[in-house]
Formats: C-alpha cells, structure tokens, sequence
C-alpha cells in the first residue's frame, strides 16, 4: 500500500505533528514502508497461538471482576470544594 503526500499531511495533522512541506515525501515513504510491513505481518499464520503479554512466559495477576464503590469516597470528597450528602455539589446550570 502506497500513501501519498495529501494523506501524509493528513496524518501528521490527525497526529498533532507540524510536519515541514519539504518533508512530507520522506513520511510519505516512511508510513508506506510500516503499512508494507504490516501486511507481511498479516501473512503469518498464527492459528493456535496464543496470545502473549510478555517475552518470559508468565500468567496475569487477575483479580474477581466485582462491582464496588471503591470503599473511600470520604477520601476523595475531601479534596471537593462544595460536598453535600456524599456527593459533589456542583452550580445549577439549567433553569
């Protein structure tokens, strides 16, 4: 896949990258290059493989996926400048 330089621009602008004009050809080639790699990449079969999350083989530490309130809402209303029955008072902004 080739990307031209109206769609390099695009990019680095999407990407908040001031990108000099005189340079929008090389990046051009550049993400070009990475979206060739990337369809080598979709080339490899990998059915049956497992995911990874680390070089070293290791299991996630995984907790029991539970609803909670956190436990310190007293905590964290200290730091509100107007609290009201447990919760934050905030300006009425609709009439």
């Amino acid at each position: 896949m080739s990307i031209d330089i109206d769609t390099a621009r695009k990019v680095a602008h999407l990407a908040r990258i001031r990108v000099a004009e005189e340079d929008l050809p090389k990046l051009a080639d550049q993400l070009s290059g990475i979206l060739t790699f990337m369809e080598q990449l979709n080339e490899v079969d990998v059915t049956g493989i497992e995911p990874m999350t680390s070089v070293t083989p290791m299991r996630l530490k995984r907790r029991e996926d539970v609803v909670t309130d956190g436990g310190y809402a007293e905590q964290i209303l200290k730091n509100a400048p107007d609290a009201r029955e447990g919760f934050f008072a905030v300006p009425k902004v609709v009439e």
